[in-house]
């Protein structure tokens, strides 16, 4: 009886033992399961962190090349309101050259008349008469009419030569100012370029400052999740230690139970005694069973899965088609671009009947034999293949700062100028392509 009692302890005091380590794996197995989602939540947050900065960056590379582009455009505007000084300067001097030959001309009719009138009031319809009494002889009298004739001559000779000079200033000035109009043309057009690049660095930078704050936010919460898992890392670690020094207690009852059924048995007579020490053995047994069963676990280590998040960036480059056709030579290029003479400019416009500007006529030109340039004139600064001015030859593209024409291979240009009428804008030919400073020539048709 007394060994059954000791017996029933035994049981007892093991299933004491165990009641926690019961509930302790119950806790840890839900912030296993907790910590895997908030892991799972962490890996999500890092891999949006990765897209939002790689989008950040490809930001930042177009806001790199567009502020390259806006310092090109703003050098270009500069080195054009140079050349507006220059042609100001040269328009002004042309009108002064023009007041001093209107001058001279006035000055030789005035001369011109008071000759006139005096021939009239001391000769008048008795010139002749009046000559032929005071001649000395016949040979006299020719000299004084033939002198009187070279008089007539000269005066009329020189007064022409006089309208002559007025004119060809007048031409002159008139050529400056179409060519300075032309100049303000290519200056607002980069200007316009310039808003429009300065515009589009604006959005740029906001839509990058707004990336910014969504990876500081999503980091921020990432940040939240990893001391979220570190909580559940020390609740693990508490209950670990917890699940140990329940197993040290279980073991400590287990052979203090086993002791006293040891000396229980002891007590026993001699054939109780081998029966109860067959019990006792196999209570041991069952023991021992039970305890060896009884294990630890720790998940002290965390996994984290992460996805590897690319982009893809496209770069895209304009350049000359390399597809060669037999009809595109540099006169064919020259006798189309020809055809449009005549027509008018427009400022952005595409179309060689109904208006165009500068590049775009010269890409529309060059589209009609399969090659392919950029829409702008500094772009097309990069096509093609450059070349001297000694080499050039007619269907090669001249670019200036905003401009861009098609030589015509005999010194000249034909290209769509500024919005004024033609022949002073729209298509036109220009007969001196070195009437300003060029940046390139360059050769598109091999």
């Amino acid at each position: 009886m007394k060994k059954r009692l000791l017996c029933l302890a035994l049981v007892f005091a093991m299933t004491a033992t165990q009641a926690m380590p019961v509930a302790a794996s119950s806790r840890k197995q839900e912030l296993q399961t907790q910590k895997s989602q908030t892991q799972s939540k962490l890996s999500e947050a890092e891999s949006q962190v990765n897209t939002l900065e790689n989008k950040k960056n490809e930001l930042m590379g177009q806001i790199d090349s567009t502020q390259q582009e806006l310092v090109t455009i703003m050098t270009q505007i500069d080195m054009l309101k140079e050349e507006i000084t220059d042609k100001e300067a040269d328009i002004k001097e042309t009108q002064e050259d023009l007041k001093e030959a209107e001058a001279d001309r006035d000055e030789q009719y005035e001369s011109m008349k008071k000759r006139i009138q005096y021939l009239y009031e001391n000769g008048g319809t008795d010139s002749w008469a009046q000559i032929l009494l005071e001649s000395d002889s016949i040979a006299d009298m020719l000299s004084k009419i033939e002198n009187n004739g070279k008089m007539y001559d000269y005066d009329r000779e020189a007064l022409e030569k006089m309208k002559a000079v007025v004119q060809e200033v007048q031409d002159l000035e008139n050529k400056l100012i179409t060519e300075k109009a032309e100049l303000e043309d290519s200056k607002k057009e980069q200007e316009d370029k310039q808003d429009t690049l300065e515009t589009k660095m604006a959005d740029l930078k906001a839509s990058a400052s707004d990336y910014e704050s969504q990876i500081a936010s999503v980091k921020a919460q990432a940040q939240e999740y990893k001391n979220l898992i570190a909580q559940q890392n020390a609740e693990l670690q508490q209950i670990q230690k917890e699940e140990e020094a329940a197993a040290k207690a279980a073991e400590e009852a287990r052979k203090q139970a086993e002791a006293q059924a040891a000396q229980a048995a002891q007590s026993s007579n001699s054939s109780k005694s081998s029966n109860a020490g067959t019990t006792s053995s196999g209570t041991t047994s069952a023991a021992t069973g039970n305890t060896g069963s009884s294990s630890v676990s720790s998940n002290g280590g965390s996994t984290a899965s992460s996805e590897s998040v690319s982009s893809d960036s496209t770069s895209s480059s304009s350049s000359q088609s390399s597809v060669s056709y037999d009809s595109a030579t540099g006169a064919a290029v020259v006798a189309y671009a020809m055809q449009f003479v005549g027509n008018p400019y427009v400022y952005g416009g595409n179309s060689l009947t109904n208006g165009i500007d500068c590049s775009g006529f010269t890409q529309q030109v060059f589209a009609h034999f399969g090659y392919s340039l950029p829409r702008t004139s500094d772009a097309q600064a990069s096509s093609g293949v450059g070349v001297s001015w000694e080499n050039h030859r007619a269907g090669d593209i001249i670019v200036y700062s905003g401009h861009v024409a098609i030589l015509t291979g005999d010194g000249g240009i034909v290209h769509a100028s500024n919005s004024a009428p033609y022949p002073q804008g729209g298509i036109k030919v220009t007969a001196n392509a070195l009437y300003r400073p060029y940046i390139a020539i360059r050769r598109i048709v091999q």
